[in-house]
C-alpha cells in the first residue's frame, strides 16, 4: 500500500503534466488565431498559456511581442483617423488599445487629446460669437485660454490676430491715407517753401508744423500734374533735404534731414522675430549687412532676433527674414548594397608519399643502437617511415550574398554615415622605462565591414548631387607578435565618386570585383606524365574565389527649397540714406456729382480717367499776381476759390 506522501507526489506530477499540456495547447491556438488576424482572441490564448505555465519564457515573449505589434498597428490607424477628422473611429481605436494594454500611454494621451480638441472647439465657437458681436475682450480671453493649453493651435492664432486687428486703435498713418490719396496738380517756380505747403494744406486739410531750423522762406520749384498729395509732400521733402514725422491723424512735423534732427525726431520700433528654420546668427548677419542695423540682439537658445530700427527698416527686415527663414531641403536615400561571393574548390587525386625513410630499430634491451647491432641488420630490424598514401576527392561550391538595404533621411549638405559590421580591438602595450617601470595596455577599435558616407546637395531643379564614399573591409589574417600582441590583416575595397541624379532616378555602381584563382598539384615524377593513368600518380587542387560589390542608390526628395515669387524676391528699398520708398503717384479716381441749384458753373472736366485737379493758372512776368503769404513770391498755381466746391474724392 502506497504511503500518503507518495500519493501526493504522484498527484502533483500529474497536475504539472496536465498544466503543461494545457499551456502548450493554448499556445498553439494563440499562434493560429494571430495568423488569422484575430488579435484579441489570440492574445487571450497566450494569456492562458502564460497563466498555465508562468515560468515558460517562450509563451511570455510571444504574448508581449504580439501585443506590441497589434497595439502599434492600431495606434497608427487611430492617429491617422484623428488627424483626418474621423473622431469616432479614432476613439474606437484608442479604446481597443487600452483593452489590450490598460497602461498604454499613447492611447491614453490620444483620448486626452480628443477631449482637449472637443473642449477647445467649443471655446473657439464661443470666441467667434464674441468676435461677431464686437466683444473683443471676451473673445481674446477665450483664445488666450486655448493658446495657453495648445500654443500651436493655428486656428486660435489666426482668430486672435483678427481680434487684435479689429480692436487695435487706428494707426496714425491710416488717418492720413485719405488725405494722402487726394489728387492735386501744382506748379511753382522759385516759390517760398511755406507758400507751397500752404497750398497743399488747403487742398488736403493737413496741418504742417515746422522745426525752428527749417528755412520756410527758401525757394523751391515743383511741377506736378495729375499727382497725389502724398507724392507732392514726398518730393518737396526730398528736394529740400527735409524729413517728416507724423504727429497725429492730420498733423505732420517737418524738420531738417540732418543726423542730429533724425536722432531727435525719428521714431524707432522694436520687433522680435522668432525663427523656425534659419539660424539666428546668419539672419542677424544679413540684417546688419543689408539694412546696416546696429541694434540687433541674437538669442541662440530660443533662436530669435530682436531688432531696433526705424519702421521702414523693420518692414524690410520682415521681408528679408521671410525669404531666409525657409525649411531646408531633405532627401531620402534608398541604398541597396549587395556582396556576391562565389567559391569553387576542386581537390581530386592520389597523394603519394614524397619521402621514404629507413632506420634501424632499437635493440631488445631498450638501449641505443651500437655498431655491433649494425652487423645483425635484416628485414626485421629495419623500420620504414613516410609510407602514408591518401586519396583526395573533394568538390565544394558555395555562394553567399551580403545584402544591406538601409533607408536614411538626410538634410541638404549634411553628411550621413552607414556602418554595418564589427569593431576589432587593437591592443597596444606601453612599457615605461626606469626603475619600477610598469606596462599599460590601450585598446582602439577598427571598423570592419561596410562603411558608406553620403553627402547630398539638392538643387532647385529637383536634382540631387551625392558625394559617395564606399568601403568594404574584411578580416584576412590574425598575426601574433613576439610580445603576444595580436594584430589583424585587413582586406579592403574602396570607391569614391560624385554623381548627380534626378528625383527617383536609380544608379547602380558595380565592378568592385576581387577574383582569386589558386592552383596546386602534388605529382609523382615520371608516372604523372603517363597519358591515361596520370591521375593515379598525382593530386590537383583548384581554388577559385570571386567577390563582387554592387551598390544601388536612389534619391527621393522629401522637401525642396521653393523659389519665392518675383514680387517677394525683388522689392524697393528706398535710397542709400533712407529706406522710405517713393509713393504711388497715381491718384484715386473721382466721382463728379451734379451741381446743386445756385452753384457756380462747373469747371472744365479733366481728361477721361483722370481726376479733376487744382487748376494751374500760368502768370506772365509782367502781370502781377496776388501774394497771399510772402511778398515777392511768384506762385504758378493757386488755391481755387473757397466758394467753388471741390469735387469729392473717390476712396
Amino acid at each position: 500500500m502506497a504511503s500518503p506522501l507518495k500519493k501526493l507526489s504522484i498527484c502533483a506530477a500529474v497536475a504539472i503534466m496536465l498544466s503543461g499540456c494545457a499551456a502548450q495547447m493554448a499556445y498553439r491556438d494563440g499562434n493560429d488565431l494571430i495568423a488569422k488576424n484575430q488579435v484579441e482572441a489570440g492574445l487571450a490564448k497566450y494569456q492562458e498559456a502564460v497563466q498555465a505555465d508562468p515560468t515558460n519564457a517562450q509563451y511570455r515573449a510571444a504574448y508581449l511581442g504580439a501585443r506590441d505589434r497589434a497595439t502599434q498597428r492600431i495606434l497608427e490607424a487611430a492617429e491617422r483617423d484623428l488627424s483626418g477628422g474621423r473622431v469616432a473611429q479614432a476613439e474606437q481605436g484608442f479604446l481597443r488599445v487600452l483593452a489590450l494594454d490598460a497602461q498604454n500611454e499613447r492611447a491614453t494621451a490620444g483620448l486626452r487629446a480628443m477631449e482637449r480638441d472637443s473642449r477647445q472647439a467649443k471655446l473657439m465657437d464661443i470666441a467667434a460669437q464674441h468676435l461677431n458681436k464686437g466683444e473683443y475682450e471676451l473673445a481674446k480671453q477665450k483664445l488666450n485660454a486655448i493658446l495657453a493649453e495648445s500654443p500651436n493651435n493655428d486656428k486660435a492664432r489666426l482668430m486672435l490676430r483678427e481680434v487684435a486687428d479689429k480692436s487695435a486703435p487706428p494707426a496714425v498713418e491710416s488717418g492720413l491715407s485719405k488725405a494722402y490719396k487726394q489728387p492735386i496738380t501744382i506748379e511753382f517756380r522759385d516759390a517760398p517753401l511755406k507758400q507751397v505747403f500752404d497750398v497743399i494744406a488747403r487742398r488736403s486739410g493737413l496741418n504742417f508744423v515746422f522745426d525752428k531750423d527749417v528755412k520756410t522762406d527758401q525757394k523751391t520749384t515743383v511741377l506736378l500734374k495729375n499727382s497725389t498729395v502724398e507724392s507732392a509732400i514726398y518730393f518737396l521733402l526730398l528736394t529740400n533735404q527735409l524729413e517728416q514725422q507724423v504727429m497725429d491723424a492730420n498733423t505732420i512735423l517737418v524738420y531738417p534731414n540732418v543726423a542730429a534732427k533724425l536722432k531727435e525726431y525719428q521714431e524707432m520700433t522694436v520687433k522680435t522675430f522668432f525663427l523656425a528654420n534659419a539660424e539666428a546668427k546668419l539672419v542677424a548677419n544679413t540684417l546688419k549687412t543689408i539694412l546696416k542695423s546696429r541694434d540687433v540682439v541674437v538669442d541662440e537658445k530660443l533662436n530669435l532676433i530682436i531688432v531696433r530700427d526705424t519702421p521702414e527698416a523693420i518692414r524690410l527686415a520682415e521681408r528679408l527674414i521671410t525669404l531666409q527663414d525657409v525649411p531646408e531641403g531633405e532627401v531620402m536615400l534608398e541604398v541597396e548594397i549587395l556582396e556576391v561571393k562565389r567559391a569553387r574548390l576542386m581537390d581530386l587525386g592520389v597523394v603519394w608519399p614524397t619521402t621514404l625513410g629507413f632506420a634501424p630499430l632499437s635493440s631488445s634491451g631498450g638501449t641505443g643502437i651500437t655498431v655491433r647491432d649494425l652487423n645483425n641488420l635484416n628485414q626485421r630490424t629495419i623500420g620504414v617511415t613516410g609510407t602514408q598514401l591518401s586519396i583526395n576527392a573533394n568538390k565544394n561550391d558555395s555562394d553567399s550574398n551580403l545584402l544591406a538595404n538601409p533607408r536614411i533621411r538626410v538634410r541638404n549638405k549634411e553628411k550621413a554615415k552607414i556602418v554595418i559590421g564589427d569593431k576589432l580591438p587593437v591592443i597596444t602595450s606601453t612599457v615605461s622605462s626606469g626603475v619600477g617601470g610598469f606596462a599599460s595596455d590601450s585598446v582602439t577599435y577598427v571598423d570592419v565591414g561596410l562603411t558608406l558616407n553620403a553627402e547630398p546637395q539638392i538643387y532647385l531643379n529637383n536634382e540631387v548631387l551625392i558625394r559617395l564614399q564606399l568601403e568594404v573591409s574584411n578580416l584576412v589574417n590574425t598575426i601574433t607578435t613576439k610580445n603576444g600582441t595580436t594584430a589583424y590583416q585587413l582586406g579592403t575595397r574602396q570607391a569614391t565618386t560624385t554623381l548627380q541624379l534626378k528625383d527617383g532616378e536609380n544608379q547602380v555602381l558595380a565592378g568592385l570585383i576581387n577574383n582569386e584563382e589558386r592552383n596546386a598539384s602534388n605529382k609523382v615524377p615520371g608516372f604523372s606524365e603517363l597519358p591515361i593513368v596520370s591521375r593515379l600518380f598525382g593530386s590537383q587542387r583548384d581554388d577559385n574565389q570571386k567577390t563582387e560589390i554592387v551598390l544601388s542608390i536612389t534619391p527621393h526628395l522629401i522637401r525642396n527649397v521653393q523659389r519665392p515669387e518675383a514680387s517677394a524676391a525683388e522689392f524697393s528699398a528706398g535710397t542709400e540714406a533712407s529706406f522710405r520708398r517713393r509713393p504711388d503717384m497715381t491718384p484715386r479716381a473721382t466721382v463728379v456729382q451734379p451741381a446743386p441749384p445756385g452753384a457756380l458753373p462747373a469747371r472744365p472736366a479733366a481728361a477721361p480717367g483722370l481726376p479733376s485737379p487744382v487748376q494751374a493758372t500760368p502768370l506772365s512776368d509782367t502781370q502781377p499776381a496776388p501774394l497771399p503769404a510772402t511778398q515777392g513770391a511768384q506762385p504758378q498755381a493757386v488755391q481755387p476759390p473757397a466758394a467753388e466746391p471741390s469735387p469729392p474724392v473717390q476712396q
